[in-house]
């Protein structure tokens, strides 16, 4: 009996926090964003700074999550298979931007490239700037996002007997043909949720981009700036039309991630 109330208690106080924190402030942002019908909507979400912000946003969160796919991927497995000197250090650093709050990490790169800075400038001498353009912004991206494919990754490369690797170069095969036939399979499925992910988290990036983009109509800014940008400006509706975009793109994706979750899961 005790079993039985602690149990539905337990759900009770799981289907609060869902309704509480979860589907009532999602809820809201849908309601505000029709809340003058479908046209104005739909006019907020295709005005030319409002669209070329989202098309902005979801370009860069491409290359960035695929950057992030690449280079999280070869970090997991140096991780997971090498052992030097370091290596804990490295392992723990991974999860920093999860630690650092967005904004510092914005600070962080305005400190290091910007115009004022010694490497910035020197930089900028040569005509390099990384600030305040596109490639700030994949580089903040890319910051932000950083532990994701790696931490989805390394659970499947730790499972994977390193023996079969072994037994492949054994039998004379190289090593990107025994990564290609023996641990990307393995660990494709850690790659394209870790990478789904980053992409979800690129669309909502705000601290760090707002200081390193620039911020440029229709060149630098992304669509969470967009956003706040129309909050300043006393248009709630527009904010939340676009905040209906960019919600729907990460329910999407988190729903994907859930059914690869569940088919894998099926197959094993």
């Amino acid at each position: 009996m005790g079993n039985k109330v602690f149990k539905a208690t337990v759900r009770s106080v799981l289907i609060g926090y869902l309704i509480v924190l979860l589907l009532v402030p999602i809820g809201s942002i849908y309601l505000k964003g029709f809340s003058l019908g479908w046209d104005p909507f739909w006019k907020e979400v295709t005005g030319p700074l409002a669209w070329k912000s989202i098309l902005l946003t979801i370009k860069l969160s491409i290359i960035s999550t695929v950057v992030e796919a690449i280079v999280g991927t070869i970090i997991a497995y140096v991780l997971v298979r090498y052992t030097f000197r370091g290596k804990s250090l490295l392992n723990s650093m991974v999860d920093l931007p999860f630690s650092l709050p967005t904004s510092v990490a914005g600070l962080m790169f305005l400190t290091l490239l910007g115009p004022a800075s010694p490497l910035g400038s020197w930089l900028e001498h040569f005509g390099i700037k990384l600030l305040y353009n596109q490639f700030a912004i994949v580089l903040g991206l890319v910051f932000v996002t950083f532990p994701f494919v790696i931490r989805t990754v390394q659970p499947l490369l730790e499972q994977l007997d390193p023996a079969e690797e072994q037994a492949s170069f054994t039998l004379g095969a190289g090593r990107f043909y025994t990564f290609w036939k023996i641990v990307f399979p393995a660990i494709f499925p850690g790659i394209i949720a870790g990478s789904m992910l980053a992409f979800s988290r690129s669309l909502a990036e705000f601290g760090a981009i707002s200081l390193i983009s620039g911020n440029l109509p229709g060149k630098t800014m992304v669509a969470s700036v967009y956003i706040y940008g129309e909050t300043q400006n006393y248009n709630p509706e527009g904010a939340a039309a676009i905040s209906i975009v960019l919600l729907t793109l990460s329910v999407l994706i988190l729903w994907i991630i859930n059914v690869l979750t569940r088919g894998k899961g099926r197959l094993a």
